[in-house]
């Protein structure tokens, strides 16, 4: 297993030039460095059908969401994806999955919805797990009106947002609803395990590192049960009745053995599910569509799951 060479000059160039790591960096300043990376290394500009901002009520307040229309949305009812973006719980936001969100909506044809969650260390386990499980409920109450198709509701999310996507999953089938018919889990945290053969391989040099899952993992998770399956969705009793499931990975990613664990996992309790390992990418390169080809194609692969899936 080869480094992708376009990922191999990015990490090249990063090495031979090298900035603070994000882990070192106050929080408030490590978010606007996350915000300058996915401005400079994704796409710009995609477009789209429609963007509507709204804030609904969630549980801890104001909960803000973005609301995406395809381009080609057609007159009827859309399937809708609830999306949770990535950043270990701590960075993130709608604008640095802006670009990814807009490309699944043209790609998919259907309505995205992208959730603000209330962030770590301001905001500790479980908050995001509760706006996250509150706006897939606020999606299939309310999406109606606003065209949508909540019968055919998918949830994703990449890194920690996937892991969110997937606690969502095993919240509603425990809750008996929202009716979740999809997940879209893009290389997700689904255990806090950091000593995995994959930890080991991938610790340092590859975008993610061990030191900044253990850095995330310490906001997020304070005072917390790491064994919780609304942490560690690996650890959960039972996975039989989840929703069908695509899960992404990268080969030089940290997070790589965990997200095959997770899938292996779902299959042996009868999920319907899909394992996609991209072999030469690292931690992160789906929202690297300006710097890597193969991102592009992926994006465009689970895209197609995911249409297929809903149709």
């Amino acid at each position: 297993m080869a480094l992708d060479p376009q990922v191999k000059a990015l990490l090249d160039g990063m090495a031979a030039n090298p900035a603070p790591r994000i882990i070192d960096l106050p929080v408030k300043e490590g978010r606007e460095m996350y915000r300058g990376i996915a401005a400079t290394l994704d796409l710009q500009g995609v477009p789209i059908g429609k963007v509507e901002d709204r804030v609904i009520e969630g549980p801890g307040g104001d909960l803000p969401l973005r609301i995406y229309t395809p381009v080609a949305g057609g007159s009827g009812a859309l399937p809708v994806l609830v999306f949770f973006h990535g950043g270990g719980w701590v960075i993130g936001d709608l604008e640095t999955h802006d670009a990814l969100c807009r490309t699944l909506a043209n790609e998919a044809g259907v309505m995205v919805v992208a959730v603000d969650y209330r962030l770590a260390p301001e905001h500790v386990f479980p908050a995001a797990v509760d706006d996250c499980y509150a706006a897939v409920k606020w999606v299939e109450e309310n999406g109606g009106a606003l065209g949508m198709d909540v019968t055919r509701i998918a949830v994703a999310g990449d890194s920690a947002g996937g892991n969110l996507a997937a606690v969502v999953a095993q919240v509603a089938k425990a809750e008996k609803g929202p009716q979740i018919a999809f997940q879209l889990l893009i290389y997700p945290v689904t255990d806090t395990d950091v000593n995995t053969g994959s930890y080991k391989e991938n610790a340092s040099g590859y975008f993610l590192e061990r030191d900044g899952m253990i850095w995330f993992f310490d906001h997020y998770l304070k005072g917390a049960d790491r064994n919780d399956p609304r942490i560690a969705p690996l650890k959960a009793t039972s996975l039989a009745g989840l929703p069908q499931a695509y899960v992404i990975t990268a080969g030089f990613d940290p997070l790589r053995d965990e997200g095959r664990a997770y899938a292996e996992a779902m299959k042996a309790a009868g999920v319907d599910t899909v394992h996609v390992n991209y072999d030469g990418m690292i931690h992160g390169f789906f929202n690297l569509q300006a710097a890597f080809d193969v991102a592009r194609d992926a994006v465009k692969a689970a895209a197609k799951a995911l249409k297929e899936a809903l149709a």
